[in-house]
Order: C-alpha cells, then sequence, then structure tokens
C-alpha cells in the first residue's frame, strides 16, 4: 500500500489521514559503513530533524509535501510490480502451507518482476539464515542504485523562511 521496498523506510501520516510524505528510508542515525568494499549510507539526523520539525510546525514545515508535490514523487505500481507482489503474496502462503518448493517459484517470480524491491529477497533468506548474508552482500555488490535512494529533504536552514 506505501510501497516499502527496503527497511527501515517511513510515512509521514497526519491527523486527518493525508498522507504528507511517501515512503522513503527512515533513520535515526547517519553512517557510512563499507561492505565489501562498497559504501553504504544513512541520512538519519536529516530525517529525524525534518521529522520533528514537521511534528512542531504541521502543515506549515517546508518538509510537509503539497498534494502537487507528492503526486509527482509517487508513481502508479507498473503492471509488473503488481504482479511481483501478487507472486510475493502466493510464495508467503506457500511456505507458510509447507510446501516450500511452489514458495521458492514464486519467490523468485517476484524477485524477477521487480528486483529493486529489497523485501521480496529478505523474506526468502529468511528461510535460510545461515546463507541470508551471503546472498544479501550478493545481491548489495550487484546493484548499480545506491541502496538507500537519497532523501529529498533539505537540511534545516536551507529552505527559505516560512511567513
Amino acid at each position: 500500500m506505501f510501497q516499502f521496498i527496503n527497511v527501515p523506510m517511513g510515512v509521514w501520516i497526519d491527523e486527518r489521514g493525508r498522507v504528507v510524505r511517501p515512503a522513503e528510508p527512515a533513520w535515526t542515525t547517519s553512517r557510512t559503513s563499507t561492505y565489501g568494499g562498497k559504501s553504504l549510507t544513512t541520512e538519519g539526523e536529516v530525517y529525524v530533524a525534518a521529522l520533528r520539525d514537521w511534528v512542531a510546525n504541521g502543515d506549515r514545515s517546508p518538509h510537509a509535501l503539497s498534494d502537487e508535490e507528492f503526486a509527482a514523487r509517487v508513481r502508479p505500481r507498473s503492471a509488473a510490480e503488481m504482479e511481483a507482489d501478487a507472486s510475493f503474496k502466493l510464495a508467503v502462503w506457500f511456505q507458510q502451507a509447507g510446501n516450500a518448493a511452489l514458495a521458492a517459484k514464486y519467490f523468485q517470480r517476484a524477485q524477477q518482476l521487480n528486483p529493486d524491491d529489497w523485501n521480496y529477497h529478505r523474506q526468502e533468506w529468511s528461510f535460510t539464515p545461515s546463507e541470508a548474508g551471503k546472498k544479501w552482500l550478493e545481491k548489495f555488490q550487484k546493484q548499480q542504485e545506491p541502496y538507500y535512494p537519497k532523501l529529498a529533504i533539505k537540511p534545516k536552514g536551507d529552505e527559505p523562511p516560512q511567513p
């Protein structure tokens, strides 16, 4: 529903039930770690500062998106992404029903249709914990895009003053 493709992700929803910011990486600390010679960066300090500003200022916060800004950031799910989600749900059902062979088939289908959704991989890897770290590192090493997309949040002080 909120298009979470990795963890941790956050969505801001106001008191009226309006989604103010779409899914984005939601860390509480900033750091850069290296895995197999490749960097992974989190922007938690910027995220937390923006979240606190929104909690304090509501719609007046420069981080609260207008309906137009929100719509520009969220794209409808493609047919492949919707099929991937259905395949993933079938995989989970088959796994819970004890049919690991069919579960593996549908996990693979979900991953092929939407390879950028790390949740599909992570769920499958949870059934083989001794291999999960190795599989994660292999996928991480092959990825061209950053593991966590850069936040579209300006640090406090970079925005014009609010009236």
